[in-house]
């Protein structure tokens, strides 16, 4: 299936934001697409939400959730994005909520791994996500769901293929810094190549965000890819026979001996 990853610079308004989902959507649609994928803060940016995040949250999740499943409908594509979704407390969750093409809820995954790092502290207005991994069927592939920090964390996307994920998909507000471009892409094809899964990963594009979106192959190869424009689409055409290939020659997953219980030898 083809599989397209949208970028763009989500503002602190939840309609404005929903309306440039919906033009990326149909741009993929039209270009053979059957999924897309869009950015972690797609429902809205913390740093550009007019009054109290958590309450805007409360009020605008639905709304959010709502606006994608009208998208998916309507363009006959399915859809992930990113959004924040109350909690019930103060911090709400980080959350990517999956559909189908015809507008129906697949899964929700809440990020597990919260971004207290490079002097930033997000654990301060989210709370973590307590639902584990999260694993739909779009299409007839498996799709593994992370968020941003997530790739950092190799265990989570190997978790994720031994549970049979085809294709892991990203969706990123990837900061800005100093070597954080070669990061980024470095991550991602080391999730690829470990795993041997394809990746798809959008980023949000922004003067704090690198943007950078990509579709890699299990081999760790883009095969379509954006750099830091405001706005775009890449799509392309994913397949089982490619993984099949892949895991033909390397066999990683099948060689592994590696088990949560392997004991450890004591020191001689």
């Amino acid at each position: 299936m083809k599989v397209s990853v949208g970028q763009f610079n989500p503002g602190g308004d939840v309609t404005d934001n929903l309306a440039v989902m919906r033009r990326l959507a149909i741009s993929a649609q039209q270009d053979g697409g059957r999924l897309i994928v869009f950015p972690e803060e797609s429902m809205f940016s913390v740093g550009r939400v007019a009054g109290d995040f958590s309450a805007a949250v409360e009020l605008q999740w639905t709304t959010f959730v709502q606006g994608v499943s009208h998208i998916a409908a309507d363009a006959g594509i399915a859809v992930i994005a990113g959004g924040y979704e109350s909690s019930g407390e103060d911090r709400p969750y980080n959350t990517v909520v999956a559909v189908d093409e015809e507008g129906a809820i697949l899964g929700t995954y809440r990020k597990l791994h919260l971004y207290d790092a490079f002097s930033y502290q997000e654990s301060r207005r989210i709370k973590p996500g307590d639902n584990g991994m999260t694993l739909v069927d779009i299409g007839g592939f498996k799709v593994g769901i992370m968020t941003c920090y997530d790739i950092r964390f190799p265990e989570l996307a190997r978790a994720l293929a031994l549970a049979g994920a085809d294709l892991i998909c990203v969706a990123a507000a990837w900061f800005k810094g100093d070597h954080k471009v070669d990061h980024w892409e470095t991550l991602l094809k080391a999730r690829a190549i470990e795993n041997t899964v394809w990746i798809a990963a959008a980023g949000t594009s922004s003067d704090h965000c690198i943007g950078h979106s990509a579709i890699i192959d299990p081999m760790g190869v883009p095969q379509d890819f954006l750099a830091d424009e405001a706005e775009g689409v890449a799509t392309t055409a994913v397949t089982h026979k490619r993984i099949e290939e892949v895991r033909e020659f390397l066999p990683v997953l099948r060689n592994r001996r590696f088990e949560e219980n392997l004991v450890v030898s004591p020191a001689r």
